[in-house]
């Protein structure tokens, strides 16, 4: 075969490769851009926030981790939600306050049973999700996986797992404004907010 044949030869297989190269890429982008996003709410476990709007004294955006591989994605929006500590705060029994929970999200001590018990013990009450802060007071960096207790039983709502200080300071301000909730919006959309307009808690480290 000529040279001259062959080289033209190789170029054309060269620019049929970039050319499937480029549109594998196009593919993949459309992909990700496209993926339902309840997909993308499990596979971005870091990067869930909320923000406490009332009362104004603790009105920061909070990182949540949602849980491993039970309940159902984050792939809502609620503003002007209530935010309900749970009594008594580990929801491993019926719950005295339970009435206040209906279209509400529980806010639920880590301990005494498992994620997926306190999960389902709050769903009872019409609880829409569930924020289960640890119950450290004083841990703000050790995140907990919430994983499936092993019981081959599920919850419907959404659940996620908050540091214990977060959780902590949250429940001191209500107390100190004798408040049964906090009003807040779920999940932020922390990419739509300049550097300077972050609210993190003073006491957390991002």
């Amino acid at each position: 075969m000529h040279p001259i044949t062959t080289m033209v030869q190789f170029i054309n297989m060269a620019a049929m490769s970039r050319g499937v190269c480029a549109f594998l890429a196009v593919v993949l982008l459309l992909f990700c851009l496209y993926e339902p996003l309840s997909v993308l709410a499990h596979s971005t476990s870091e990067q869930l926030y909320f923000e406490i709007l009332y009362p104004v004294d603790i009105n920061y955006l909070f990182k949540i981790r949602p849980a491993k591989d039970f309940g159902a994605p984050f792939d809502f929006r609620y503003d002007h939600i209530h935010l309900v500590p749970t009594d008594p705060a580990q929801s491993c029994t019926v719950l005295n306050n339970g009435q206040s929970l209906q279209g509400a999200i529980a806010m639920v001590e880590r301990g005494g049973c498992s994620f997926m018990s306190k999960a389902l013990m709050v769903e009872r009450y019409g609880a829409v999700a569930v924020v289960i802060y640890d119950s450290n007071q004083q841990d703000n960096e050790h995140w907990v996986d919430m994983i499936q207790d092993e019981t081959e039983r599920d919850t419907n709502i959404a659940a996620a797992f908050l540091l214990g200080k977060d959780g902590s300071m949250i429940k001191r301000s209500l107390q100190a404004h004798r408040l049964p909730a906090a009003t807040i919006s779920i999940p932020v959309n922390i990419t739509s907010i300049p550097l300077s307009g972050y609210k993190q808690p003073p006491w957390s480290f991002w």
